[in-house]
């Protein structure tokens, strides 16, 4: 009898610590259908049209899964791929993208001079533009990416943030390039 006992109890202690680990995995095989275009170390397969995820702030890759989930931010691949999962999985996988190292890439020595109009950046994306709450990381991204997105909003065609489109129209065309080559470099 005793010895069943602790049978039982030693059962229920190696499932109750084997649940998260499966539930790491079952996000780790989820994550896959991302790193399809994403990719498996962290460098999208197009770095000009794909963002890295990989080390990107976990507040902020909620928020945009969240958007295409709910239709406030579109894409013809994003919203149909997040409609499969739940909101709770949303946040796992954000979370998990969050905790992997952002893909290294050698900055330029010495790096560039800012351009005008970065330092309104700097307020919510940090003073190395690494992001923190609810600001997405912009060092590193590709120029493309960036001039793409910021476009995006100056027209009016990414609206699921209330600030961005004022900020990008306060800027010219040519300065927001500038931009979008300061942040890639670093």
């Amino acid at each position: 009898m005793f010895g069943n006992r602790i049978f039982g109890v030693a059962v229920i202690a190696l499932l109750a610590a084997a649940a998260p680990a499966r539930a790491q995995d079952d996000i780790a095989a989820k994550a896959q259908t991302c790193a399809a275009c994403h990719g498996q170390n962290g460098v999208p397969i197009d770095p000009k049209t794909i963002p890295i995820i990989w080390g990107q702030q976990a507040s902020y890759l909620y928020k945009e899964l969240h958007d295409f989930h709910s239709g406030d931010r579109t894409s013809p691949i994003m919203a149909p791929l997040v409609k499969e999962f739940t909101l709770p999985q949303l946040r796992e996988l954000a979370n998990y993208f969050a905790a992997k190292a952002w893909p290294a890439a050698t900055p330029p020595s010495p790096p560039p001079a800012p351009p005008e109009g970065i330092a309104m950046c700097e307020a919510c994306h940090q003073r190395n533009f690494e992001g923190g709450q609810p600001a997405p990381r912009l060092a590193g991204l590709s120029s493309d990416y960036l001039a793409a997105a910021m476009r995006a909003f100056a027209d009016d065609q990414r609206t699921n943030n209330g600030d961005m489109p004022k900020f990008m129209k306060a800027l010219t065309e040519a300065q927001r390039d500038a931009i979008a080559r300061y942040l890639s470099a670093l």
